[in-house]
């Protein structure tokens, strides 16, 4: 009987996890239904989707820059050392643009956002839920998820492909830098390469993938901190949970966006 128990205890302990990650899932469906329907209707605050568009993009820049800048050239150092094991030291260009452009550059920025911008956002909504300022919004005839919610997503929508973008440039110059500086690669004939090999489908599928991945860490702040719990620690496991779940859902929708964009 005390096995029995046991067992039974395990399995409902299972249950239990499985009904709540259904039932998180569920809630999460519905506040991204919720939010997504506001962002065609009246009214529109461009005052602070601007607002949102320089915390989120352009302070961003300088850590989605660098993270770029040393990841292209580590990448350029690996794959020269590997290559040289097969004697093919000249495809660092090619797969350095490649890597950079379609995963690294939007994988690793969205993830340096979603630790800065995430956080933040969840730590902001979080603690005007514990402050009772969503519920003067709501007395004061404001939509939150219109006022709160539309901007964040709009804007981390548009900035993550721009950040994409500017971190592919950072990241092949990173290399290129190596390549020419440390490696004797020729300017000219890395360039021509790097062009060579490069297409426009590489850069758009990276730029694809990086809108999704903002309104993905967007989604994640504001869902953990409007439904943020009482209390400084209400705000900080919301803040955690924001980072964490971002982090996680980036990785998981980039294969699926590999294997739509790249299905053979």
């Amino acid at each position: 009987m005390a096995i029995l128990s046991l067992i039974q205890g395990f399995l409902a302990s299972i249950g239990a996890a499985v009904l709540g990650l259904c039932q998180a899932a569920g809630h999460l469906t519905l506040f991204a239904g919720a939010s997504t329907s506001h962002i065609v209707r009246p009214p529109i605050y461009p005052v602070e989707l601007w607002r949102q568009f320089l915390r989120i993009g352009y302070f961003s820049l300088p850590v989605v820059g660098l993270t770029a800048l040393f990841t292209g050239a580590a990448l350029a150092l690996q794959i020269y050392i590997g290559g040289s094991r097969f004697n093919a030291e000249s495809v660092v260009p090619s797969i350095v643009a490649i890597g950079m452009t379609r995963e690294l550059g939007p994988v690793l920025g969205a993830l340096m956002v979603a630790g800065r911008v995430s956080a933040s956002i969840a730590a902001e909504i979080g603690t005007m839920r514990v402050t009772e300022q969503i519920d003067a919004l709501t007395t004061l005839s404001t939509n939150p998820l219109k006022y709160l919610v539309v901007p964040r997503l709009v804007a981390a929508t548009i900035a993550l492909p721009m950040l994409a973008f500017l971190g592919d440039i950072i990241g092949i110059m990173g290399a290129f830098l190596v390549g020419v500086g440390r490696l004797g690669f020729n300017e000219a004939t890395y360039i021509q390469i790097t062009w060579d090999f490069l297409e426009f489908g590489d850069v758009t599928s990276g730029l694809i993938k990086a809108a999704v991945f903002g309104f993905i860490i967007a989604m994640m702040g504001c869902y953990h901190g409007y439904n943020s719990g009482r209390g400084a620690q209400g705000v900080g496991r919301a803040t955690t949970n924001a980072v964490v779940s971002a982090s996680v859902l980036i990785f998981a929708s980039n294969y699926v966006l590999t294997e739509i964009l790249f299905a053979a």
